[in-house]
Order: C-alpha cells, then sequence, then structure tokens
C-alpha cells in the first residue's frame, strides 16, 4: 500500500489485475472486449453490471460500441484505483470468462491535454469555463486537473513554467497507454517520422515530437510510485 493514502500502489495494482485481462491506466483499470455486434456488447455489459451489483455502483463504467465494449473501474468518490476495485476486475472477468469473448488491448488508453502555463491560476479559470469542465474530484496523477463531468473528454492538467517559452509549443497532449504497450507506441510514432526529445523520465514518459516540433507524451503509470 501506498504509505500516504492506505491505497494499494501502482504495483499493486498492475500485478493484480494483469492476471485477469485488465490494464492500469491514468489512475483507473481497463479491459477491451472484442464483440461481433451491439447485441453482444449489450450481453456483456449486462454480465458485468449483474456480476458487480451494488458493489459496482459509483465504480464501474462502460463503453459499448459495435466490436468492443469497454469495461473501466475507479471509485468516483476517492478518484483512485481501491481494494474493492481490484476486486469487482476479477468478479467481472471471471463471469465473462467461459462465454467466448477475447479481451483484446487496442482501446485502452487515456487522452490528457496539458497547458503550460506561468500562472496557472490565472488561467485555469478560462480553461474551466470555455471547455465546461469541473474541478478533479481528488488527488490523482493530474496537477490542478479538470475533467469532463459528462467523462467523455480528455482530461486538461497544468504544467507551471519557470520562464516564457514564446519559440515554443505550450499545449501539448498525454497519450496514456498500459505499460506493456508503451515501447510498441514510441516506435509506430518514431517510424511516423517523429523524433525522440526525451526519454530521461521514462518508462513514467517518453517526449516525442512531430516533424514541425510539436510535442507529445507517451505515458504509462510505471515510476511513479
Amino acid at each position: 500500500m501506498t504509505a500516504s493514502s492506505g491505497r494499494p500502489s501502482r504495483q499493486e495494482i498492475s500485478d493484480a489485475v494483469a492476471g485477469v485481462g485488465w490494464r492500469l491506466v491514468l489512475g483507473a483499470i481497463y479491459i477491451d472486449v472484442e464483440v461481433a455486434s451491439l447485441a453482444q456488447g449489450a450481453e456483456v455489459a449486462t454480465r458485468a453490471v449483474r456480476a458487480v451489483g451494488e458493489d459496482g455502483q459509483g465504480h464501474l463504467s462502460v463503453d459499448i460500441r459495435a466490436r468492443q465494449v469497454v469495461l473501466r473501474l475507479q471509485s468516483a468518490t476517492q478518484w483512485a484505483v481501491t481494494g474493492l476495485d481490484i476486486a469487482l476486475a476479477h468478479t467481472i472477468s471471471a463471469a465473462l470468462t467461459g462465454h467466448g469473448l477475447r479481451f483484446g488491448r487496442g482501446s485502452v488508453q487515456a487522452l490528457e491535454i496539458a497547458i503550460d502555463a506561468m500562472d496557472i491560476a490565472g488561467v485555469r479559470p478560462f480553461w474551466k469555463a470555455v471547455t465546461g469542465y469541473v474541478d478533479e474530484p481528488g488527488p490523482s496523477d493530474l496537477s490542478d486537473g479538470l475533467i469532463d463531468p459528462s467523462g467523455h473528454g480528455p482530461a486538461i492538467w497544468f504544467q507551471q513554467m519557470a520562464a516564457p517559452r514564446p519559440q515554443r509549443n505550450r499545449i501539448h497532449l498525454d497519450v496514456d497507454v498500459p505499460h506493456d504497450a508503451a515501447a510498441e507506441r514510441v516506435a509506430a510514432a518514431l517510424a511516423a517520422g517523429g523524433t525522440l526529445l526525451s526519454d530521461s523520465a521514462a518508462p513514467a514518459f517518453w517526449v516525442l515530437a512531430d516533424a514541425e516540433g510539436n510535442e507529445v507524451c507517451v505515458c504509462t503509470w510505471q515510476g511513479r510510485d
């Protein structure tokens, strides 16, 4: 457990759920279930919801698509993965196993928008108002985080600047991926014309840029405990 919160550490969470198909990404655990139709997707969602029962309220969310169902577990009150979420992951996986379903990995990721600022307190209210976002309800990997109350849009966080950098793009994307998918994602970006600017913080994040210098970070949970 982490000393400060009593919650499982990132390493403990990842170790606890990897064997049943779940992956830790940006403070939540996900599993991607491949389906053949929306109808089958609805069946998968129903099985998951029935499996967790009332314990899943405030923890489980479901995204149903024509070819996949993405299940997500995180405490809505603690804004983190708890011991209950880990237990629910095992319960759901057990309920889905044996029905001819395949657990994929392609859609398990989270997107963040990072805004560099000299005066975070001065610019943060603007971004909150213009996006209609709300304050992040609890501590997590985000700094001064704002989130979409509908749960659809990417999170926004603010990075403190020490000095103005007028020639540098001051908004960049963070793409959070499972730790075992990061190397493949970085390699694909480099093969597509990208440049590796820094891997000094890897495996927490790699800093990449496109051909014109626009930056993006490929991030994982590792190296943050």
